[in-house]
């Protein structure tokens, strides 16, 4: 594997073995050097292409030097079809020498400069997106707390809208908002929004949520937990969304009017 693999992919805990980039020498605090890794593949959404591209840098990378298990890498890559371009940079850490044959490395930081023209995320969530697109920069930025505050603000205002679109009452009888749980409870009797692969932990997804926004060592907790409950709350958008289509066609086509049956 070469390290523009790793640089391609989601920032993970393990380290991954690749080929030696720095030729079995020790590169020197501060000092830059050249290095031949592949190009780096990353997506993002371009304004300009109205899609999520794959943005790629050139063979050559620049890599200064921290210490015998760091180093800093910066590259910029280009939309594959408009060419906006996106300054990244890296710090990469090796469990063994960095220099070595094949050391053993993971990406500790990523850090991207967009333009007003590329996100990190999608626009097919609607205002969901820039939300989406704030709590991936936190977590990008190791604000594990933060960016699980966007999520469970994610969760709780697309229920909550779901609830009135459906004409569900929120509020108690003192005009006090109910209980989330009550109202997430009502929302499912009347069309489903959790994936039917957790929908039994409908709530307990927003107690995580929850539980990880109030309790202690939240950062690293966040950090920890961030994809996987990400991906749980981009699956219940993707329910909304799909309900809301649907719901529509169905309006379109005229089938909610009542038929008189000869």
């Amino acid at each position: 594997m070469r390290l523009s693999e790793v640089l391609s992919n989601p920032i993970a805990s393990q380290f991954e073995q690749v080929d030696g980039f720095l030729n079995n020498t020790r590169l020197k605090t501060g000092k830059q050097k050249k290095i031949d890794i592949g190009a780096v593949f990353l997506t993002f959404y371009c304004k300009n292409c109205n899609a999520n591209i794959t943005f790629l840098s050139g063979e050559e990378l620049h890599c200064i030097g921290i210490n015998d298990h760091l180093v800093s890498i910066d590259c910029v890559v280009s939309c594959s079809r408009c060419g906006q371009t996106v300054p990244i940079w890296f710090l990469v850490e090796s469990r063994n020498e960095i220099y070595s044959r094949v050391p053993e490395v993971r990406i500790l930081k990523r850090t991207e400069k967009l333009s007003d023209k590329v996100l990190l995320g999608t626009e097919r969530y609607g205002e969901y997106s820039t939300w989406l697109e704030k709590a991936d920069r936190a977590y990008h930025d190791e604000l594990g707390a933060g960016a699980i505050v966007y999520l469970r603000q994610i969760l709780e205002t697309a229920t909550i809208q779901v609830a009135q679109r459906q004409g569900i009452n929120i509020l108690k009888s003192n005009g006090k908002r109910k209980p989330f749980k009550e109202i997430l409870e009502s929302v499912e009797a009347a069309v489903h929004i959790i994936p039917p692969e957790f929908s039994a932990d409908g709530y307990r997804l927003f107690g995580e949520l929850s539980g990880i926004v109030h309790g202690e060592n939240d950062e690293a907790l966040g950090i920890k937990k961030y994809d996987a409950l990400r991906r749980l709350v981009v699956g219940v958008l993707d329910k909304v969304k799909d309900t809301q289509e649907l719901t529509e066609a169905i309006n379109a086509l005229g089938w909610r009017m009542e038929e008189t049956v000869v």
